[in-house]
């Protein structure tokens, strides 16, 4: 298929795209209130009605997933681990106090709004997806500081591009010892809004000293790696997939389907405490994510200490990062057998 082809479909220049919003025909959205959830309806509106004093605004009960869906060579739509994410939306909505949002409900809003969006789901080989974007918030109107009764729980969708203009290319990262991400004991392993815009100070030095993302170090010790921007982490040595464990660390989807597809491979998996030091012995090293799948990294620079650990010698990904990169792309896209039932096809 040519880029001719890929550009005059829908007029979207699918090879091009960037990673960014794009609007589409549908979202979907689902209300909980008295208890019950609401049947998940459609809606062209981007804009949301809440009041002035819900409590998402004011208290940070906002909740969010990210995941994609794939056209295959055979013309049908996979959304990949769509159930993992409904279970990691479920411990998000227990870690801030939300109404639990059943796996059901998720599953039934994401498939909907995939299917009145189909047009905008990116042609096979495009280098494209569909980034799909389930949301949950408090709308109830409270000054106090206690959880909302009512929610509302929306899916959008929109074509997207690679999240760093480099693709599977390795970029330089940086230890920023000012900064942490999250608490030991706070919210690192849900994902809520307020972890992000915890990043955004030092994600914008970061990128203005030409990095593409920062390698936090552990909020108590600053002596263990944590996560690496807003994706896990991960370093290949001695044939073994290392990534840390940490109490402040979102269970990335995407780094659990690389650490089974490495033991599938007969490779080591490790996830234990990993001390900055180590970073001078790994043979290749990346940061994982639903975004880029992984993002390989050419050398981490800790900036305090004035140290450089340098991973990719030839400026390239390593092999085994590019084995694993590319068995998980087969799988969503449909070009690799899914043994582990990860993909979800659309009738």
């Amino acid at each position: 298929m040519t880029e001719k082809t890929f550009t005059n479909m829908n007029g979207i220049d699918w090879p091009n795209l960037s990673f960014g919003y794009m609007k589409t025909d549908y979202n979907v959205r689902s209300y909980y209130k008295d208890g019950k959830w609401s049947t998940p309806t459609e809606t062209t509106s981007e804009n949301i009605d809440i009041h002035m004093a819900a409590t998402c605004l004011h208290y940070g009960q906002e909740a969010f997933e990210g995941l994609k869906a794939f056209k295959g060579k055979d013309g049908k739509i996979r959304i990949f681990r769509m159930r993992d994410n409904a279970l990691r939306m479920q411990a998000s909505c227990r870690g801030i106090m939300m109404a639990e949002l059943p796996v059901e409900v998720f599953e039934e809003t994401v498939t909907k709004a995939v299917k009145l969006n189909e047009r905008f789901v990116p042609p096979y080989e495009s280098g494209a997806s569909l980034y799909i974007r389930p949301l949950l918030i408090g709308t109830s109107a409270q000054v106090g500081v206690k959880p909302a009764n009512e929610y509302l729980f929306l899916v959008f969708v929109t074509p997207v591009g690679p999240y760093f203009k480099e693709g599977f290319k390795p970029t330089p990262v940086a230890i920023l010892r000012g900064f942490d991400r999250a608490a030991p004991l706070g919210t690192g392993t849900i994902k809520i809004g307020g972890n992000y815009a915890a990043s955004l100070t030092a994600g914008h030095i970061a990128h203005e000293k030409g990095y593409s993302a920062v390698l936090y170090l552990d909020a108590k010790e600053k002596k263990y790696l944590d996560e690496c921007g807003p994706a896990n982490f991960f370093g290949i040595k001695n044939n073994t997939y290392i990534t840390p464990l940490s109490s402040s660390i979102l269970p990335s989807i995407t780094n659990n389907s690389l650490m089974q597809l490495a033991e599938d491979m007969g490779i080591k998996v490790e996830r234990r405490q990993v001390a900055e030091d180590e970073l001078a012995t790994f043979e290749e090293a990346g940061q994982v994510g639903t975004a880029a799948v992984i993002s390989p990294i050419l050398r981490v620079d800790d900036i305090d200490e004035n140290k450089s650990y340098i991973i990719s010698k030839d400026g390239n990904a390593g092999p085994i990062s590019t084995k694993l990169y590319n068995k998980l792309r087969g799988i969503q896209l449909g070009d690799e057998p899914d043994t582990h039932n990860w993909v979800t096809i659309l009738e």
